[in-house]
């Protein structure tokens, strides 16, 4: 047997097996074929338009400001970086701005030391400082996981300036004068005479 001849005794067949002309029968596979490229067609997704971003600007590179100079970038001006500082090292988070911008979950880090928050775990307004003091081992080292994690992801862009608050601590707390300390705070003891 041929090629040809496999063939048509093939087309024999349709007509014994389906009840129906070879040509109704391909007829039929036509059209079940060019139903399903037209549903498929109408409910494929629509091609995907890719639209490029802006590039970033390059990070401005701040040297040391204050804390409070810190607040202007904390995203509210779209012309200026969105930045973030740890362990009073500034970090600028622009290309995190849906995490870290106006709006998003992580928002109220921006614009300020979170040292004390990232590392407590902390939303909490009273926690959004730089003061790292009697933090418990634990929260030292989750503050050190932040640290890392912000030093491999982000650019170095400057440091806070520590405030002079901060670091005139033992000169606010309060002292006795010369006169208090010479006297003593209880009372003498009085002998009874019976």
């Amino acid at each position: 047997m041929t090629g040809m001849d496999s063939v048509n005794a093939t087309l024999a067949l349709i007509p014994q097996y389906t009840g129906l002309s070879v040509g109704t029968f391909f007829t039929i596979i036509a059209l079940v074929v060019g139903i399903y490229y037209l549903i498929s067609g109408l409910f494929a997704p629509p091609p995907v338009k890719y639209v490029p971003l802006e590039p970033l600007p390059p990070p401005a590179q701040l040297g040391e400001i204050t804390a409070e100079e810190l607040q202007q970038y904390d995203g509210t001006d779209a012309n200026k970086p969105l930045l973030m500082a740890i362990k009073a090292q500034i970090y600028d988070v622009s290309q995190s701005r849906a995490f870290y911008g106006p709006g998003g979950p992580y928002a109220l880090f921006a614009g300020k030391d979170a040292s004390r928050a990232l590392a407590k775990m902390s939303f909490e307004e009273k926690d959004l400082t730089g003061d790292i003091e009697g933090l418990s081992a634990y929260e030292a080292e989750a503050l050190t996981d932040w640290e890392y994690k912000f030093m491999s992801k982000y650019v170095k862009v400057g440091t806070v300036k520590p405030s002079p608050a901060s670091s005139n601590k033992s000169e606010d707390l309060p002292t006795e004068s010369a006169e208090e300390a010479a006297v003593p705070d209880v009372e003498p003891e009085t002998s009874k005479v019976e």
